[in-house]
């Protein structure tokens, strides 16, 4: 238990890693008699539920950001340090920023989590996943570019690869991305080349087990897949990839083995721990999962080490129900709320019960209006549902002018059909046929990379 004396220095709060448990830990100590340091090597906190929206050009990267110093600037306990945590030292309490050392006397590590292909890592070079804003941004290059180099395209069999998308995983992100290019090609698009019909468009998602969105209830799994088809998705499950090479993807289906020609596969089918797993593993000998989860204690500190805390994705907590709870935002808000509580309680000579995870509901949007909602006492599926989608993404929007662009966003999108954030960047250019590629950059868009 930690304790504090009038007359000693403040109590030291590191946080490493401004997601949703970083964020909230620290929000949540913002008027406690503490000094909060928090560490990430980005600026901003990014909001990952709406990453899809920017990989399929409905919203921009700014539109789903918040500087971290701007949320904790009346936070005057706490500073915002840029830099990247490499090392740790658990009996000097002191973490270390490439040579500078920071010292704590609670240490709360959020670093997340990051794509695993289960160990066919050559495969993200072919297919990207969706975990920053770099992955978006190449991911929406890689879906216009495919649209492009198809409308130039002449020869049958390599635009059908242009025009096939294939999705790997049948989670939320996989269902959203899935829906949304299927919008693109049958709706947003289809005016706007003269050589291809992009409705013509192939998008498969593959799923291991026997539905998509296994989370949910299975009735509302059967809903998606039959609001997918209707978009013209090609819902594929017990279905296994084999491999990724030469824009081929290899499926497993049974004793069934084919192939697919495509030069779009986006990945969205597994997670594993950030580096910061493996480090807090050497040097605290937390005991890890097969995902490189730090396996925490009912209070989320790590054995032995009873002011050193593990939050959010990477963090196994399995005291509730026997298995770890899911990655999503609201686990690690709660985590990080109870956290920063606890640190008060101790402080003041208290302590908590074990953390316990409420859990209000899943939701995934499926496309134009449609979504599905499952909140235990009660299923949502159709525009209900989506409106409640909506709504709860906006609440959770961590600024004003975020929640205020995003709502007028959506608003132009459903009336429009239109995902005015297109934008191809990047290094590559898709083949051209030595004919020029015009990209246009809303206004919005500018205005956010300035």
């Amino acid at each position: 238990m930690v304790n504090s004396l009038d007359n000693n220095p403040p109590h030291q709060v590191v946080i490493v890693g401004g997601g949703f448990g970083g964020l909230y830990a620290a929000k949540t100590l913002a008027k406690a008699a503490v000094n909060v340091t928090l560490i990430d090597k980005r600026n901003f906190h990014l909001f990952q539920p709406l990453l899809y929206q920017v990989a399929t050009g409905a919203l921009s990267p700014a539109d789903i950001s918040s500087p971290l110093r701007s949320v904790l600037s009346k936070s005057k306990n706490t500073k915002v340090l840029l830099g990247e945590v490499n090392n740790i030292d658990p009996q000097g309490q002191k973490v270390m920023v490439g040579d500078e050392a920071i010292p704590y006397d609670t240490l709360i590590v959020a670093t997340g989590a990051k794509h695993s292909y289960f160990g066919k890592d050559n495969w993200e070079e072919f297919a990207p996943g969706l975990k920053t804003v770099e992955d978006a941004i190449e991911m929406r290059r890689r879906i216009f570019t495919a649209f492009e180099a198809a409308e130039n395209e002449i020869d049958p069999e390599k635009r059908r690869a242009w025009l096939t998308f294939v999705i790997v995983g049948g989670g939320p992100t996989g269902v959203e991305l899935a829906g949304a290019i299927a919008e693109l090609a049958n709706q947003t698009l289809k005016e706007d080349f003269r050589n291809i019909d992009t409705s013509e468009a192939q998008i498969l998602l593959l799923e291991g087990l026997d539905r998509i969105l296994p989370p949910f209830a299975p009735e509302l799994s059967q809903e998606a897949e039959a609001s997918l088809t209707r978009l013209g998705v090609v819902v594929q499950t017990k279905t296994l990839v084999t491999n990724i090479e030469n824009d081929v993807v290899t499926l497993k289906q049974g004793d069934e083995v084919r192939e697919i020609a495509s030069k779009t596969v986006l990945w969205a089918a597994g997670v594993k721990a950030s580096a910061m797993g493996k480090v807090l593993a050497e040097r605290t000998d937390a005991e890890c999962d097969r995902a490189g989860r730090i396996i925490v204690e009912p209070d989320l500190s790590i054995k032995g080490h009873s002011n050193i805390f593990v939050i959010g994705d990477l963090a196994n907590f399995s005291h509730q129900n026997g298995k770890p709870l899911p990655g999503v935002a609201p686990v690690a808000k709660q985590q990080g709320e109870y956290v920063a509580t606890l640190v008060q309680k101790r402080l003041a000579g208290n302590n908590l019960p074990a953390f316990s995870y409420v859990d209000h509901g899943s939701l995934a949007m499926i496309g134009h209006s449609s979504a599905v909602v499952d909140l235990g006492f009660m299923k949502l599926k159709g525009f209900f549902a989506w409106l409640f989608w909506l709504l709860i993404h906006i609440y959770f929007l961590i600024e004003f002018n975020n929640k205020l662009v995003v709502m007028i966003q959506w608003t132009w999108n459903y009336f429009t059909r239109n995902r005015g954030a297109r934008l191809i960047t990047g290094q590559e250019s898709p083949p051209t046929h030595e004919l020029a590629i015009a990209t246009v950059i809303t206004h919005q868009e500018i205005v956010n990379s300035r």
